[in-house]
């Protein structure tokens, strides 16, 4: 297995999902249908693709990893039909040993209901149940303190001093064991970095610098980014892990301190030039989940080969030829020079090419070349189907993701090994609620 880590003092990860293998798909459950059996079901799927996560992970060198909060459906309730934590011990085993090995540190992220400063007890006792479920999936992985469970401070509740007593009190009141893998953030409403800063310094435990938090609701005293994650930084201690960063950027073209669709290259190298000296991990928060963490693993990256900027092209090139055959055509001849690495200059040119609208010529021109991987394969029905909607799209008469649901279906029926590993069915993949 690959090591996490290709760059010797910034390690890349990112949050949840993993868009890159479409094989890998989380199951949730309705409670009013959570029978033993189903939620049974539900549990081994999730770990099994949690497993297949954190491989895939190892292969693209992404040494960080956040696990879906949801992974063990309703596990933070009081009662549950049956000991998961027993169930399951070996399969966690298995997951902890695999990461562990990769050099990859996990870390879980609670959402927006586990608050520990409300003044309402019932909200703050859930919040304490939800913890330690997190706890007991991070310790079932075999990880150590190092391994984060990162919260927000919570709210106001028209009485600032009030609220951050009360989160004191009840971080206090935590078992040890959650207390040890506790990190707060900044966030974008409530708690600016030296309000959480302050904090974290009088609980004795290391907060995350989120820097579009920053960016939206900045602290009183100006300081750069790069400032900010030093002050950060003395919060961590040596059994707390290396310092761990939050980076995202903010969305062209949504309301400020939405995430953007994917991270842009040049900004990020930007970014992580102010960060000179420090060993360091950044937590991405982007839509396009492991998509900008290989990215950003590639502009990073001390091996400058040009192969493994091929490679992840070779992924890449259905979808911008399906948008924009002319950048098609100049990434390919900027990856020419086989002694150069243009990393940063052929994410520019593929994000520009997939920020495009799709055309009917384009659609059906790229799947005429994916049609060509299964042309020998295929049957007469198949052939004719294909030919058919070819037309019908030309003709404006069907979607041009009709002919991409058609290739899909080919594809589940011959298993490409070329296109399993290519990019080109994500955007089905996302339209049909992945």
């Amino acid at each position: 297995m690959v090591n996490a880590m290709r760059n010797n003092r910034v390690r890349i990860g990112y949050a949840c999902i993993t868009l890159g293998d479409p094989n890998i798909c989380y199951r949730s459950l309705r409670l009013r249908n959570a029978t033993p059996e189903r939620l049974h079901a539900v549990c081994e799927n999730n770990l099994n693709m949690l497993r297949k996560a954190v491989i895939y992970n190892a292969r693209n060198n992404i040494g960080l990893f956040r696990i879906t909060s949801d992974l063990i459906p309703f596990a933070s309730a009081q009662t549950y039909p049956f000991c998961w934590q027993e169930e399951f011990c070996d399969a966690f085993r298995l997951i902890g040993e695999t990461a562990k090995t990769a050099g990859m540190r996990l870390s879980m992220h609670p959402g927006q209901y586990t608050v520990l400063n409300s003044p309402d007890r019932t909200v703050t006792e859930k919040a304490i149940a939800d913890l330690n479920y997190h706890c007991d999936v991070l310790d079932l992985l075999g990880t150590d303190s190092g391994s984060k469970i990162i919260l927000h401070v919570g709210g106001v509740y028209a009485d600032r001093g009030e609220a951050v007593k009360r989160f004191r009190s009840t971080v206090a009141f935590l078992s040890e064991r959650v207390r040890n893998r506790l990190a707060i953030e900044n966030d974008e409403r409530s708690y600016s970095a030296q309000e959480v800063l302050e904090i974290a310094e009088s609980l004795e435990i290391p907060c995350v610098f989120d820097n579009l938090h920053h960016a939206v609701n900045p602290s009183a005293t100006n300081r750069s980014d790069s400032e900010w994650i030093d002050l950060f930084a003395h919060t961590w201690r040596k059994n707390d892990g290396i310092q761990k960063i939050h980076y995202s950027q903010q969305s062209e073209d949504k309301k400020k301190g939405a995430h953007s669709e994917t991270i842009r290259a040049e900004e990020f190298a930007d970014f992580c030039a102010d960060l000179t000296d420090r060993k360091i991990d950044v937590m991405l928060e982007v839509k396009d989940k492991d998509l900008s963490a290989i990215k950003c693993v590639h502009v990073l990256s001390e091996n400058k080969k040009i192969v493994l900027l091929e490679k992840d092209w070779a992924k890449y090139k259905y979808n911008v030829l399906e948008h924009d055959p002319n950048a098609y055509r100049v990434i390919r001849r900027l990856l020419n020079d086989k002694n150069a690495y243009p990393a940063i200059e052929l994410f520019e040119h593929i994000d520009a090419a997939l920020s495009g609208s799709i055309t009917p010529g384009n659609a059906v021109n790229a799947a005429q070349h994916v049609w060509g991987y299964f042309r020998k394969e295929a049957d007469e029905k198949d052939r004719l189907r294909f030919e058919r909607l070819v037309r019908e799209v030309e003709d404006f008469k069907k979607e041009p993701i009709a002919l991409k649901r058609f290739l899909k279906k080919i594809q589940a029926k011959y298993k490409d090994a070329y296109l399993m590993d290519s990019y080109y069915f994500i955007d089905f993949e996302r339209s049909n609620g992945r």
